[in-house]
């Protein structure tokens, strides 16, 4: 399994990468492979505030609708809107250009809740 170790995981699937106080997030390959085939991709919009926790997208498959939860609080400074014209992007890179948006922190100090690669690869195990 695919598991980048520069990333924190939230245990509802997304991942997060930081880039000084903001907080690209995406959802894992585990995510995407128990989704299937993504279909649409909603996006939230830039300028919402969101706490940790929070709904703040939505990624449907030909199985299932599934909300994506903010792994930690912030606003959303920016979105990808490749994945909303191309949703299977979040199947075919999901670490990559399959990011589906970004949070400018509020408190960093929620990221010590989230896991390392190590502990999220043994929570799917």
């Amino acid at each position: 399994m695919n598991v980048p170790q520069n990333l924190r995981y939230n245990k509802s699937h997304e991942w997060v990468l930081l880039e000084g106080d903001v907080a690209t997030v995406g959802i894992s390959d585990h995510a995407q492979e128990e989704l299937t085939d993504v279909v649409f991709v909603e996006l939230p919009p830039v300028g919402k505030t969101v706490d940790l926790g929070d709904p703040t997208a939505v990624v449907e498959s030909v199985k299932a609708a599934s909300d994506i939860y903010a792994p930690i609080s912030g606003e959303v400074v920016e979105v990808n809107d490749a994945v909303e014209a191309d949703p299977s992007l979040v199947n075919t890179d999901p670490y990559g250009k399959g990011w589906i948006f970004k949070l400018k922190i509020k408190d960093a100090g929620q990221l010590d809740q989230l896991l390392d690669a190590a502990g999220y690869e043994a929570m799917i195990g």
